[in-house]
Formats: C-alpha cells, sequence, structure tokens
C-alpha cells in the first residue's frame, strides 16, 4: 500500500506519436467499415447541403429582393426548409453510426487489453498497481474512443465543407479567394503550435490520473488495517495532496486551452473582417454583386469554421494519442512465462515432480535457490520448512510455472514444465494459499471457479467434503449468498474451507498448500485440517509449512535455508539428525510451551 510506482511522465522520455501509431488506432475501427462506411456517406451528403445555404442566400439578395417577387421567396423558403430537413435526416444516420462504432472501439479496445492483463506474468503484476492499470481501462480508452470516431467524422465533414466552400468560391471570384487562402495558414499555425503542447499536458494529466486511481484503490483494498491504525487522516492526505497535484496539472492544461480557443476564434474573425474590407472593394469595382459577397462571407465562415476546427481537433488528436501511447505500452508488455511454439499438452499425471540442479534468482536481485536437487513421489505429501526468507515460496512457485528457474529445470513425470503447455499444466494443479481471496459473487460460484462446468449437485458435495456444508447452510441465501469483495463477509475458517471446496471440485493431480490454518480458532482449525485431509488423499501434495506441529503427516519434510537444501527426510530422521529443522522444531514448541504455561 505505500509503495509508489513513479508516473510515466516522470522517467519516460516524450515519444512523439508516429504514422504507424495512429494505423495501429484505426485498426481498431475497420471491423465496422460498414458502420463508418454509412456515416461517411451520411456525412458527405450533409456536408454538401449545407453547401446549398450561401448559394440560395446569393439568389434571395440579387433576384428575390431586388425584385420583390414574392413567390420566388416563398419557393425558396420552402426549399431551404427541405434542405434543412433532409440534412437533418443524414446526420442522424451519420451520429447513429459513428456512436455505435465508437461504442464498440472503446469494448473492443478494453477487452484487449483486459485479455491481455491476464496473460502477462505475476512478475508484471509484482511492479504494477492495479489501480493504475485499471485507469488505462478507463479513462485513456475513452480519450483514444473520441479521436477515432466524432473527431474523425468532423475532419471529414470539416475537409468536404473545406473543398466545397473553396471550389464555389472560386467560382465566384478568384481574386477574394486567393486573398482568403493567404489569410488560412496564419490561422492553422496556431493548432500546431499548441497541439504537442496539449499532447504532452493531457498525458500527464492521465498518469496523475492513475496515480490517484492506485492509491485509492490500495487503501480502499486495505480498509482494515487503514482502521486498525486509524491511518483515515494520513490517507485522505496521501489522496488529498494527489489530487492537488492532479488540479495542478490539469489547470495548466485548462490554461493552454483556454488561451487556443480565443486565438483560433481571434484569428479566424479577423480572416472575416479582412474578407468583408476586399470583397467590399470587389463589389465597389463592380466585380462583384451584393448577394455573392454575403454568399461568399458565408463561405468564408464555412473556411474559417473548418480551420478552427481543424487546428482544435489537431489538439484533441494529440491527446488522445498521449492517451493511445499509455494503452499501447501496456498491449506491447511480453509475459516473461509462455508457451513455447513447440509446446506440447501435458499427457495426465501420476504427480511426480523433480527439481533438476535448480536455481532461480529474481532481476536486479542475488540468487534466492542454489541448484536444488528433489524429486517428489507421485501421492507423496511434501512439506518445505526453514526460517523466512529460505526460498519455499519461490521453490512453490515453480511448479505451477509462476516463474521459470535461471538454471537447471522443473519436470513434471519427465516432462520439462517449459516444454508443455500452461493450460494442460495449471489444469491439473490445484492451490490453496495463505490469504484466500474470493471473488465477489456468491458461494456457489466461488465454489464453481474450480470447475465452471459443475452441476449443483458436485458443487455441493465439494462442499460437504471441504465441511463447508454446514455454515453455508445457516447463511441468508445459502449458496446464493454473495460474499463480499474478496469474501469479507466470511470469517477466515469459512473462506479457507471455500477454498479447499473449490480445490476439491477441481480435482488436481498436484495439489500445492500454503498452510494458514496457524491464525484460525481451534474449532476452525480442526475443520480446515479434516478438510485437508480429505483434499490430499492420493494426490501428489507440497506445503509450506509455517507451524512445525503440522508436518507429522508429511512423508518427508525438505528443509531449506538461504536458497539451498539443508535437510531431507521425515520428522523422526531429521529431529534425531539434530539439525536445523530440530532447532527450529524446539524453538517452536519452546515458545508454544511458554505460551500455555502463561
Amino acid at each position: 500500500m505505500f509503495s509508489r510506482r513513479p508516473s510515466a511522465t516522470k522517467n519516460e522520455p516524450f515519444v512523439r506519436p508516429s504514422a504507424g501509431q495512429l494505423r495501429r488506432l484505426f485498426r481498431y475501427v475497420l471491423p465496422y467499415r460498414g458502420y463508418m462506411t454509412i456515416a461517411v456517406i451520411a456525412l458527405t451528403f450533409g456536408a454538401a447541403l449545407g453547401l446549398v445555404f450561401p448559394w440560395i442566400i446569393q439568389t434571395l439578395v440579387d433576384t428575390v429582393l431586388s425584385k420583390s417577387d414574392y413567390s420566388q421567396l416563398n419557393r425558396i423558403t420552402a426549399l431551404l426548409i427541405g434542405v434543412f430537413l433532409v440534412r437533418s435526416v443524414f446526420y442522424y444516420f451519420q451520429g447513429y453510426s459513428l456512436s455505435y462504432v465508437g461504442e464498440r472501439v472503446v469494448v473492443d479496445l478494453r477487452r484487449e487489453a483486459y485479455e491481455h492483463l491476464h496473460r502477462l506474468s505475476l512478475r508484471f503484476f509484482a511492479d504494477r498497481r492495479v489501480g493504475e492499470l485499471v485507469s488505462r481501462l478507463s479513462s485513456d480508452v475513452t480519450l483514444v474512443r473520441a479521436a477515432l470516431t466524432n473527431n474523425v467524422a468532423t475532419v471529414l465533414s470539416q475537409s468536404l465543407t473545406f473543398a466545397g466552400s473553396l471550389a464555389l468560391m472560386l467560382v465566384l471570384n478568384w481574386r477574394l479567394t486567393l486573398f482568403i487562402l493567404l489569410l488560412a495558414p496564419v490561422v492553422g499555425a496556431g493548432g500546431v503550435i499548441f497541439g504537442a503542447r496539449l499532447r504532452k499536458l493531457s498525458t500527464t494529466v492521465q498518469d496523475q490520473l492513475a496515480d490517484g486511481t492506485a492509491m485509492a484503490e490500495e487503501a480502499l483494498s486495505e480498509v482494515r488495517v487503514v482502521k486498525a491504525f486509524t491511518r483515515e487522516p494520513h490517507e485522505v492526505k496521501r489522496y488529498g495532496d494527489q489530487m492537488e497535484r492532479t488540479f495542478d496539472v490539469t489547470m495548466r492544461l485548462t490554461r493552454v486551452r483556454a488561451a487556443f480557443g480565443p486565438l483560433i476564434a481571434f484569428l479566424a474573425f479577423g480572416a472575416l473582417a479582412g474578407i468583408l474590407w476586399f470583397g467590399g472593394r470587389e463589389v465597389l469595382a463592380g466585380r462583384l454583386t451584393g448577394g455573392a459577397l454575403i454568399a461568399f462571407l458565408v463561405y468564408g465562415i464555412n473556411i474559417a469554421a473548418s480551420i478552427g476546427s481543424f487546428t482544435s481537433l489537431y489538439g484533441q488528436l494529440q491527446e488522445a494519442l498521449g492517451a493511445s501511447r499509455r494503452i499501447f505500452e501496456l498491449l506491447d508488455e511480453q509475459p516473461e512465462i509462455k508457451n513455447s511454439p513447440t509446446a506440447t499438452m501435458l499427457p495426465p499425471l501420476t504427480g511426480r515432480v523433480t527439481f533438476d540442479d535448480v536455481s532461480f534468482a529474481y532481476p536486479g536481485a542475488g540468487a534466492v535457490l542454489h541448484h536444488i536437487r528433489l524429486e517428489i513421489q507421485p501421492g507423496e505429501v511434501l512439506a518445505l520448512v526453514g526460517p523466512s526468507g529460505a526460498g519455499k515460496s519461490t521453490l512453490f512457485n515453480l511448479i505451477p510455472r509462476f516463474y521459470d528457474p535461471t538454471e537447471g529445470r522443473v519436470c513434471a513425470d519427465g516432462n520439462d514444465l517449459r516444454g508443455v503447455t500452461l493450460e494442460s499444466l495449471r489444469g491439473q494443479i490445484g492451490m490453496v494459499p495463505q490469504e484466500i481471496q474470493l471473488f465477489g459473487g456468491t458461494v456457489r460460484d466461488n465454489i464453481r471457479y474450480g470447475k465452471l462446468d459443475a452441476p449443483d449437485a458436485e458443487v455441493e458435495a465439494a462442499a460437504l467434503a471441504a465441511n463447508a456444508a454446514e455454515f453455508i447452510a445457516r447463511l441468508p441465501q445459502g449458496y446464493d449468498t454473495l460474499v463480499g469483495e474478496r469474501g469479507v463477509k466470511l470469517s477466515g475458517g469459512q473462506r479457507q474451507r471455500i477454498a479447499i471446496a473449490r480445490a476439491l471440485l477441481k480435482d488436481p493431480r498436484l495439489l500445492l498448500l500454503d498452510e494458514a490454518t496457524s491464525s484460525l480458532d481451534s474449532e476452525s482449525e480442526g475443520l480446515v485440517q479434516e478438510a485437508l485431509e480429505r483434499l490430499m488423499l492420493n494426490r501428489t501434495t507440497v506445503i509450506i509449512a509455517h507451524r512445525l506441529s503440522t508436518v507429522h503427516k508429511a512423508n518427508r519434510i525438505a528443509v531449506l535455508d538461504s536458497g539451498r537444501l539443508v535437510e531431507l527426510g521425515t520428522h523422526a530422521e531429521l529431529m534425531a539428525a539434530d539439525k536445523l529443522y530440530a532447532r527450529l522444531y524446539r524453538m517452536q514448541f519452546k515458545n508454544t510451551t511458554n505460551e500455555i504455561g502463561k
């Protein structure tokens, strides 16, 4: 909860988006090109009809008003209403089609990013915070959605309006048109200057928001710890300070945006004033009619609006590209542990596990395991024992291939784990961790997680075997009772028995237990221990033993010290050897005796 991963903007160089990044973004639109085609067609006709309006105004001024022709006025008015009605219909289809594409893109992006997260290895999550990842799935994707749909449509619409207005203006008066073209670059330059600044600030804002989300998620998920240490003011201050940092960056972005809009508006309206001045001279010279000048002004407004939209959209596109960079960083992460191209399906196991001269080191740290040679026989119960930091959990995590050894190999029934598919390996392994994490659904859902297609009868049989059926029957809705986030509504012993029922339902050949009965009361410990014995029956089992009094029933005990296998044998053999295991056992037993004596 107290670690803080610096945001990307503090440690990573800012990368200018490339054409490749844009192509990668628009790849998400391609599956919905049918809807985009409808949107583009509707947009094209809508924009074309918009170009009719200035021409009608010119006709109205130059012919109808000058001749006081009421019937022609009525016809032109009816024509205008018809044009606007048809244009509205086209824009309806455009809006609906773009919204459909936009929402589908959001779903696809989030689904792909979420699926990719599940493919990444445990080491990736050890270096990241959940809140930051959730931020990338939510706010960043929303920014990208606008760039891919609404902004694209606006660019197309304004491009058509710009090109059509320019063509019609050339027909009306080429001198005035050239004058306008000289003014256009002045308006467009503002967008280019502000765009890069907007993009960089937007990325910084998203990073700061991700930090805040991660901070809140950590504190709320560990709310018991926060309350136990009365650290509510501390957490509120941390979050408040982060929000202030986010506010500062957001206001810098706001200041740039606030200056951006008025500047472009000033340049655009200044250009219109220039058009009015030059056009007035053309009317006085007899080269342009009054109606044509008005039409010219409307077309000029169209062009100014198009240029303004281009510059504004350029800024928005830069913001979206900054967000997309964060998403693509996530999608470009490669899983450390994955199936090799030649991986084969692991056949049904007998349960023999071999550590063949295994060493392991975490990146940037010293070796954790040193040349471990150990063979676990089918159906054997092996306990891993040793001081804290001896390497028990690391050795334990090599079996389901959460990590790969730095040297040597781990084999199941003689098959190197790196040569078999992860699905076929982990599909034959059951785990009951020390810290039980349940999902926020029902009791039934949590047990069925071990076998998703299991009928209710199998779920209930697994609960009965795990000594969970009795307490489940006392719950308000029985198996359909919601357990709360992470199983908060259940006691530790109840969560343990749900996890055991889940493992029983999976019916694995290899069983990995991180002993977790030390924090339970005597009654719960007895029920859990009895359920574990049923679970271990006829299965190869590896147990991390935190309390040495629980290892008596293990066939053998492997004693680790500083990453080395220093002893191996039964409890009686190791006590007789009077080495590390015997010292650890006597130390624990002495502490227990002292506690009882008190």
